[in-house]
């Protein structure tokens, strides 16, 4: 150890080395990046101006919403630098807190989406009793749960990477750095930090699917014991959400749990959940909903009759 020299920053190789398709790379997360700020930051004024939307679903999707642009923003700014930047240098110090904010954000969402669950859950099964169940106290305290069990499932993470030391290579063949593909670059013992990383994702990411799956368990059974009218009304109330959780869950959990290769296919899974979904949910959320629609054309005429004013 005493003749290896300790690297201070890592060079992050991302999507292609080739000029010509990291300049098409640029203009597309460029254009992508914009949507996913436009689309969510649309989403959480549309819910606070809308008095319509002040409810327990609503005040979770503003949450989500701003989860969203958080995600992306970790992590989009930095490659959207790289794409035009002959150097792709990153420190380390740099690398573990951009890590850090992405488990964090990742993490709450994971936990957010539970909750979410659990109000389609009491929407559905116990439509006299939500306003009961879903009240504002209980809605505070599970979001403020989410983003404490984010935080503190990152920061355990990020603290025992901070012990790690790194002794070359300093090559990252990804476009962010997320500590599965900084701890083969180490060389310290990563076996702790391996561990650890694959222990609380399938812990965190396990207990909230385990509940989301309880939920929608019940909300399956209580679907089928009413009408055929009845049940399209039901499944359209989380059928956003269900499509939100299984794009999420489905790339997510692959990625932390399964050993890191620095394949192609890690890559395109990482920007599925790190930058495409924060794009999409949006729009799932918007198109599927009858609610936000008409909450949307309300906002834009209010607009126009201002203007007009």
């Amino acid at each position: 150890m005493k003749n290896l020299s300790i690297i201070d920053e890592f060079v992050l190789l991302g999507l292609s080395t080739d000029p010509d398709i990291q300049t098409m790379l640029f203009v597309l997360f460029l254009g992508i990046y914009l949507l996913t700020l436009t689309g969510n930051l649309m989403m959480i004024l549309v819910i606070r101006a809308d008095p319509h939307l002040h409810t327990p679903m609503y005040f979770f999707l503003g949450h989500l919403s701003f989860l969203d642009i958080c995600y992306s923003s970790v992590t989009v700014p930095k490659m959207l630098q790289n794409f035009l930047s002959q150097r792709k240098a990153i420190s380390v110090w740099g690398c573990i807190t951009q890590s850090f904010f992405f488990i964090f954000s990742g993490g709450t969402e994971g936990c957010l989406l539970s909750a979410m669950a659990y109000d389609c859950y009491a929407a559905i099964c116990h439509p006299l009793l939500y306003t009961v169940i879903m009240n504002g106290p209980l809605c505070s305290a599970m979001v403020s749960a989410a983003w404490l069990m984010g935080f503190l499932s990152s920061l355990v993470n990020s603290l025992c990477a901070q012990s790690l030391q790194f002794c070359g290579p300093n090559i990252i063949s990804h476009f962010s750095c997320e500590l599965p593909s900084l701890f083969p670059l180490s060389c310290s013992d990563t076996t702790p930090n391996t561990s650890l990383l694959a222990g609380s994702a399938a812990f965190l990411g396990l207990v909230t699917l385990l509940l989301i799956l309880f939920s929608y368990s019940k909300i399956i059974l209580a679907i089928l014991s009413i009408s055929s009218k009845g049940r399209v009304k039901a499944f359209s109330t989380c059928s956003s959400h269900l499509t939100v959780v299984l794009l999420f869950y489905g790339t997510a959990l692959f990625r932390y749990i399964s050993p890191s290769s620095g394949s192609v296919l890690e890559r395109v899974v990482s920007v599925q959940y790190g930058v495409i979904t924060s794009l999409i949910n949006p729009l799932i959320y918007s198109f599927k909903n009858q609610e936000v629609k008409a909450a949307l054309q309300r906002m834009l005429r209010h607009q126009i009759c201002v203007s007009g004013f």
